[in-house]
């Protein structure tokens, strides 16, 4: 199996990432879709309508980028969400967006200094289970994290977390629909997002504070940062161990896209 990195280099609107994501999600449905059985019964009741070559499933995708200041909000908010009300100043005084989400989890924030990644896969092929997605998501993190010499863990609380505190350097929240994932994580690479994170409570967990690679002494470029989690996520699942059942289909090769290459008639 090939797996396409569509690496977007400058800050990108989340609009834009969005529509990206869904576009790509969409084709993977469309396709699992059509190659259901019952699609498949349908076809051969009506002999006209079988193609001779069937189409190969569209390779999965990894979107790595820093979008614009922006407040998301996930399915664990109640409608509308009580927190953003006390900062709804943030989003004209500092430029901040805001967009409600289908991904687990309450509100947080992305916008520069971060390195989110979304992930766009079929699991049933590479043989994850939902809960295991999560587990590869997270141990992908750390296993980046240490190659910088800082020393990531899992707690009760969803994401990624190091030191004392401790303090919260990634979120993870996803979304799944017929097996095909969407969203991702989103890694703090430097200080700028510790600002507004403290104007909310991050994720729904009083109490808790947000850290960065900076903030933990290190110095690193978000686009290594980037490659550097896709190589690490690939390891995880091609890994025996990474979810004890071995069934999956493995990554052979990761290819980099550029957007109009992946989805040219997206405008």
């Amino acid at each position: 199996m090939r797996l396409a990195h569509l690496h977007l280099p400058h800050q990108t609107p989340f609009a834009r990432v969005s529509d990206i994501q869904q576009a790509l999600t969409s084709r993977l449905l469309t396709h699992k879709k059509l190659a259901s059985p019952g699609s498949i019964s349908s076809q051969c009741s009506n002999p006209s309508s079988i193609s001779k070559t069937p189409p190969p499933p569209p390779d999965p995708t990894i979107i790595t980028f820093t979008p614009n200041p922006v407040y998301t909000t996930g399915r664990n908010n109640p409608l509308p969400p009580p927190p953003l009300e006390p900062i709804r100043s943030l989003f004209t005084g500092h430029k901040a967006e805001y967009h409600p989400t289908l991904r687990g989890g309450q509100t947080t924030y992305h916008g520069p200094g971060q390195m989110v990644a979304y992930t766009i896969l079929d699991l049933k092929r590479l043989g994850l289970t939902p809960r295991c997605h999560i587990r590869v998501l997270e141990n992908s993190v750390i296993d980046l994290l240490a190659s910088y010499g800082v020393k990531g863990f899992t707690t009760e609380d969803p994401g990624v977390w190091t030191g004392a505190g401790p303090k919260k350097i990634t979120a993870v929240g996803v979304h799944l629909r017929r097996n095909i994932s969407s969203f991702g994580i989103g890694l703090n690479v430097t200080d700028e997002p510790m600002w507004f994170f403290k104007q909310i409570v991050a994720c729904g967990l009083e109490g808790k504070e947000a850290t960065s690679l900076q903030g933990e002494g290190v110095s690193a470029e978000i686009d290594d940062v980037a490659a550097g989690f896709v190589e690490r996520f690939v390891a995880r699942v091609n890994a025996d161990f990474a979810c004890g059942e071995g069934a999956g289909e493995k990554i052979d090769e990761v290819y980099r896209v550029k957007e109009e290459d992946l989805l040219p008639g997206l405008q």
